[in-house]
């Protein structure tokens, strides 16, 4: 996320801001697994990451100074030497560009991305026959009650498209929720919008200067049972607090019911020990992780690897030696990968789901 979705009115000429594996069980994991010896940071200054494999080719989308670009390499980390073209320019001007997605559906591309000022952030999509030009004109994505919006994707879950972002309930800057709504296509959502989450645990609401009440970066996955998730980015991007977490839909769930969704006991990525499920552990060379890409074919939630293997994820952070007065401008996107674990129960009060969840690795 900018800087500009955190803090109303402070003095930083930014006028406004928001704030596969074994089935075994946490007991199987008390050590830290599958560490490298250090965090593979890229090259990339920059934050929010998106990238995609198309048959054998990564490409990633970005924003700098209000526009986007694109690059394409043979490897996730390959994409920090990669040339990057500029596939929108900002012809609108907007005062802030942000969280560019990106996927491929049939022959076509789509980046859906946030602009505005302030309240009137809403959430556009442009599209193009090739994934570096020729794209077209940014179309504004209509959201249901038109409401402030910012990292959203849409995907196709159990042959019907969904758009997922987040945003607020009312027309103020008070908490960001997950939102859900179904599509008609890739370009047009249709129907209401349903809360899936929000901010409400003690560990995604953390940070106490300001008050954190953070739900954004949503991003879809199906599990080895055919159910989904979203893992999201909870607490402050401009600290250490900043971490992943995952929601998962009960079998037969209906995506647009909260009550069919339960989510991680804690965060499951990040360099907060007081915010990390039990058996996970923090992250030991970066901090402030989160808003992160499953790297997928054509970026698509059907093709989720299945249990066993690991598989590339990218996502941004500061390294953690690091005390930068500017946090934001300290992020770099890293490379990672992550895999399904098995057998974990999430918690609601007294109910309880067990099912897959998610292990990554720095």
């Amino acid at each position: 996320m900018r800087l500009s979705k955190i803090f109303p009115g402070v003095a930083l000429a930014l006028s406004f801001l928001a704030c596969g594996g074994p089935e075994v069980g946490p007991a199987a994991i008390n050590e830290p697994v599958g560490a490298s010896a250090q965090a593979a940071r890229l090259s990339i200054r920059n934050a929010d990451p998106t990238v995609i494999r198309v048959d054998s080719t990564y490409i990633s989308a970005e924003v700098e100074g209000g526009r986007i670009y694109v690059r394409m390499a043979s490897s996730v980390n390959g994409l920090s030497s990669a040339a990057r073209q500029m596939v929108f320019g900002n012809p609108n001007g907007w005062a802030e560009v942000w969280a560019p997605q990106l996927i491929k559906s049939g022959t076509t591309y789509y980046i859906y991305f946030t602009a505005g000022a302030g309240s009137a952030h809403r959430m556009y999509v442009i599209q193009s026959q090739s994934p570096n030009s020729g794209y077209s004109a940014p179309a504004s994505l209509a959201l249901p009650d038109n409401k402030w919006a910012i990292d959203g994707t849409a995907f196709v879950y159990q042959g019907q498209w969904y758009f997922v972002w987040s945003g607020w309930v009312g027309d103020t800057n008070g908490e960001q929720t997950l939102f859900i709504a179904r599509m008609s296509s890739p370009t047009q959502v249709t129907g209401a919008r349903y809360v899936i989450s929000q901010p409400r645990e003690t560990w995604e609401k953390v940070d106490i200067n300001p008050p954190c009440r953070v739900n954004e970066g949503p991003e879809p996955l199906i599990d080895p049972n055919g159910q989904l998730h979203i893992v999201y980015s909870a607490n402050g991007s401009w600290g250490s607090n900043y971490c992943l977490a995952d929601l998962r839909l009960k079998a037969g769930g209906d995506p647009t019911y909260v009550w069919d969704w339960y989510k991680s006991n804690g965060c499951l990525f990040g360099a907060a020990a007081n915010t990390i499920m039990s058996g996970w552990h923090p992250t030991l060379y970066a901090k402030g992780v989160g808003h992160h890409s499953f790297v997928l074919l054509n970026g698509d939630p059907n093709t989720s690897p299945p249990a066993g293997p690991t598989f590339p994820l990218a996502y941004h952070g500061v390294n953690k030696n690091e005390y930068p007065s500017d946090f934001w401008g300290a992020r770099y996107w890293y490379s990672g990968s992550f895999q399904w674990w098995g057998n974990i129960t999430y918690t609601r009060g007294a109910d309880k789901n067990t099912g897959w969840s998610l292990k990554f690795y720095e």
